[in-house]
């Protein structure tokens, strides 16, 4: 069974970086796509970003595109979001997420409820 656990979220203030990362274990493989989504209180949870494990295509939501980036490092089966210029807006939990065989550009526009593994969450909030 795929487990994922997500770390390093924190508070820091507008402007600021932080960088969380995904553990996976227990099943990823090369044909999966690994991703991270977040949820504002009383949002829907929304795409922020994913990438291929198997050629490292990577897909960004518009409102992090520039600020954002995420990575891989296939030998340890983590992924990584590096946070640049958080914006107060950027605040909420950030989820974790794995799908097989699919697409970046595809699990960017696939609902929540599609995405069968997920890591716990980690609060990310940034002061004006």
């Amino acid at each position: 069974q795929v487990q994922l656990v997500d770390t390093g979220g924190g508070l820091v203030q507008a402007g600021g970086s932080l960088r969380l990362s995904c553990a996976a274990s227990g099943g990823i493989f090369g044909y999966f796509v690994m991703g991270w989504f977040r949820q504002a209180p009383g949002k829907e949870r929304e795409f922020v970003a994913a990438i291929s494990l198997s050629d490292g295509s990577t897909a960004h939501a518009d409102s992090v595109k520039g600020r954002f980036t995420i990575s891989r490092d296939n030998a340890r089966n983590t992924v990584s979001l590096h946070m640049n210029s958080l914006k107060p807006e950027d605040t909420a939990v950030y989820y974790c997420a794995a799908k097989p065989f699919t697409t970046a550009q595809t699990m960017s526009n696939t609902a929540h409820s599609r995405i069968p593994f997920w890591g716990q969450g980690t609060q990310v909030t940034v002061s004006s």
